[in-house]
């Protein structure tokens, strides 16, 4: 098979590395891609994501058989909708099952037309009625930018005086672009989160195993919100029966959900849960692999990504048998220096051969006159996988030093629950 991955991150990076091992695969491309795909993939950097037509022809004249799509806006955008319409397979959801991802509010809506356990909620356009809303209610609450915001639209005020500023700065101050255009206000819900992906063809759905990310910058889960700072799998937080109990209300509603309303969903989706005293609650959707998750799924997946990607584009996902390695996989991202809010990039980056079982996955780099610099806020996913996750951390950990350049930064607490979890 020739093959197409959509994207330039560290999800593709790890995508393109698990296809690469198919055997089923002929031809292998990246577009744009990296320098961590360029060993593995042919980069096409020539062409952008937005190019939809660009793509198409690409994909007729290299006989691409699947396309892979690993972010999110390229989804939200049409992308799949372009290349179906062509005649070329995708993995990926058309654009109007993505909206369950690029729209906060449509996903809140559907959770409640479906019955899916959620957070109760409010959305609006102006802000004195989004001002209003909130005087009426107790904090802590969260406000969320509705569209599309790199993961980092969704704000925690501790005060009123803090919830009136975040709006303030959504709506009015245009922080978050367009993506701000609609605001969502919802409750507050304390518990462990969780990230359960699953692999779909629309109509059957396979959960991946349960992972955990690290969304705040600094140790301790403090500071600011930021794309994903490392994460781990399998969360033992989050038991099989609990896996179940997610598939039956959750996965298994969203799937029939948006098939009866005129929308299958091809692709991955990914339920960011989180673990209430009253049970499993939704705190969003994803329409796509997670990011850095993937960087610890993927190490763990015995079967054949290619077969099932395969499998999900063509509706047979049912005939395939989805196997997990034993152990654990941990990823720790490796940032620039005023990272999330003003990273610095252009620094020139030194790596040292990994051992075996670990992979730098290249997040943000680019080749600079012949040199690899630093070239976005999260540069590199450092995963290492092993038969428990106490010896995961170990290994990522006493190999950080192999990687280096001005300004790194990293958190030092990576998969801390798994342990505090053990004891």
């Amino acid at each position: 098979m020739n093959v197409l991955v959509v994207g330039s991150g560290g999800r593709e990076h790890a995508i393109v590395w698990k296809v690469r091992q198919s055997p089923k695969l002929n031809k292998l491309y990246a577009l744009p891609g990296n320098p961590g795909t360029a060993g593995l993939a042919e980069n096409v950097s020539r062409i952008s994501v937005d190019g939809h037509a660009t793509i198409v022809a690409f994909c007729k004249d290299q006989h691409i058989d699947l396309v892979i799509v690993g972010p999110e806006a390229p989804l939200a955008a049409g992308l799949a909708d372009a290349l179906l319409a062509a005649g070329i397979r995708c993995f990926g959801p058309k654009q109007a099952a993505a909206r369950i991802e690029a729209s906060k509010a449509f996903a809140k809506d559907f959770m409640r037309r479906h019955r899916i356990p959620t957070a109760g909620y409010a959305t609006f356009h102006q802000i004195d009625d989004a001002v209003h809303y909130l005087e009426s209610l107790d904090t802590p609450i969260v406000i969320k930018a509705s569209g599309l915001a790199a993961g980092k639209g969704v704000i925690l005020p501790a005060t009123m005086e803090a919830a009136k500023a975040a709006l303030k700065s959504i709506l009015l101050d245009k922080s978050f672009g367009e993506a701000g255009d609609e605001v969502v206000i919802e409750e507050y819900l304390s518990g462990q989160e969780v990230s359960l992906m699953a692999f779909t063809d629309g109509t059957s759905i396979v959960p991946m195993l349960p992972a955990q990310d690290h969304k705040r910058l600094l140790e301790g889960d403090e500071g600011p919100n930021t794309g994903g700072m490392g994460a781990y799998a399998p969360a033992p937080v989050f038991t099989p029966e609990m896996v179940n109990i997610a598939l039956e209300t959750i996965l298994k509603p969203a799937i029939k959900g948006l098939k009866d309303e005129g929308t299958p969903f091809v692709g991955v989706l990914y339920a960011g849960l989180i673990l209430t005293p009253a049970g499993i609650r939704v705190l969003e959707f994803n329409c796509r692999f997670g990011d850095p998750e993937t960087q610890v799924m993927l190490p763990l997946l015995e079967t054949d990504l290619l077969e099932i990607t395969e499998a999900c584009a063509d509706g047979t996902l049912s005939n395939v048998d989805i196997h997990w390695k034993q152990g654990a996989s941990v990823c720790v991202v490796l940032a620039s220096k005023g990272y999330p809010e003003n990273a610095e990039t252009g620094k020139a980056v030194r790596i040292e051969d990994v051992p075996k079982d670990m992979v730098c996955f290249h997040a943000g780099t680019k080749i600079k006159d012949g040199n690899l610099v630093t070239s976005g806020g999260r540069v590199f996913g450092l995963t290492a996988s092993a038969s428990d996750i106490e010896t995961a951390i170990d290994q990522v950990y006493s190999n950080v030093g192999k990687v280096s350049f001005e300004g790194m930064q990293y958190r030092k607490d990576i998969a801390h629950r798994a342990l505090e979890g053990a004891k």
